[in-house]
């Protein structure tokens, strides 16, 4: 694929005002959710710092957080939260397809080689960022050489892109690139980006009765399980809370019994910390504030906040 080089403007890679991509008070979390990403943390903030700045280079989106794919499932999870058309993803952990032939017109081989996947979902990325919004995730970076950083790095501070013979302008209005990387950025990457933390949140949050349809007498319980859960140093998500619940209300009479829903449903509990001397007294209080509010009335649980 031969294209047209294009030469950038001077200043054609700046961003004044607020870029496509984000409006405030779009209730991302539970949008995140809908998408298979669930997470106590709000990132509106972020998402707004990162879209109202006015940048001299393209908008670069790090994603940072422990080791795992919930870094790819979060930037997933963004791309269709946000309403992309055009989303675009490059893993360079995968093994490398052989580049496409490159044939002159006359059908004889080109002497220049074909592009790589990398440099195919790049230019892609530019040509639909021309007329329309585009996300471009790029994951486990840690895996492609480090000249491609470089090379990164270059696009993202001119938003140009050369492939070959080819060069093509990204429109930095309308294309959001996503690093994911199990590994420190390049320096010179890390500092056009702005970063995020996508791990399960450590925040417990301050879930009530009655947002999952439960009278005041159940507060006790709900007071424990919050004990319980900062001794575990873990916090369930609202659709991890509710499940507990459900479990509790319904089937958990014993502490065994407590610690295996505890682990079934909540991503963020350590299976030892469960079986830790400090945590079966903590799970004791909760089967005690179970039983006494479960002496008090029948309920039925509601589907959460």
């Amino acid at each position: 694929m031969v294209l047209p080089r294009k030469v950038a403007e001077p200043g054609h890679c700046a961003i004044r005002g607020r870029a496509a991509g984000y409006t405030p008070g779009m209730s991302l979390r539970h949008k995140l959710a809908d998408f298979g990403f669930e997470s106590n943390d709000d990132y509106d903030y972020a998402l707004r710092c990162l879209f109202e700045a006015e940048l001299p280079h393209l908008r670069v989106l790090h994603v940072d957080g422990q080791g795992g794919r919930r870094k790819t499932a979060f930037a997933q999870a963004l791309a269709q939260a946000l309403e992309y058309p055009h989303i675009l993803y490059h893993d360079f952990s995968r093994p490398e397809p052989p580049p496409a032939p490159v044939v002159n017109p006359d059908g004889t081989p080109a002497l220049e080689p074909g592009l790589s996947a990398f440099e195919r979902v790049v230019t892609e990325a530019c040509a639909f960022s021309e007329g329309a919004r585009a996300i471009l995730i790029l994951d486990q970076l840690q895996a492609a050489p480090f000249a491609e950083q470089m090379r990164l790095t270059r696009f993202a501070a001119a938003c140009e892109w050369s492939a070959g013979s080819a060069s093509v302008l990204a429109n930095p209005r309308n294309l959001l690139l996503v690093l994911i990387s199990e590994e420190p950025l390049y320096h010179s990457l890390a500092r056009l980006s702005y970063r995020v933390w996508a791990d399960a949140e450590k925040a417990f949050l301050d879930y009530r009765p009655e947002d999952y349809g439960l009278p005041a007498d159940a507060r006790p319980l709900f007071e424990a399980l919050a004990e319980l859960f900062a001794s575990l140093g873990a916090a369930p998500t609202p659709t991890e809370f509710g499940r507990l619940l459900a479990d509790l209300l319904l089937r958990v009479r014993s502490e065994d019994q407590l610690r295996q829903s505890l682990f079934g449903w909540t991503e963020t509990v350590q299976r030892a910390r469960l079986f830790a001397p400090g945590i079966t007294p903590l799970l004791r209080q909760v089967i005690d504030r179970l039983t006494e509010f479960l002496g008090v009335d029948q309920v039925e649980l509601s589907a959460g906040p």
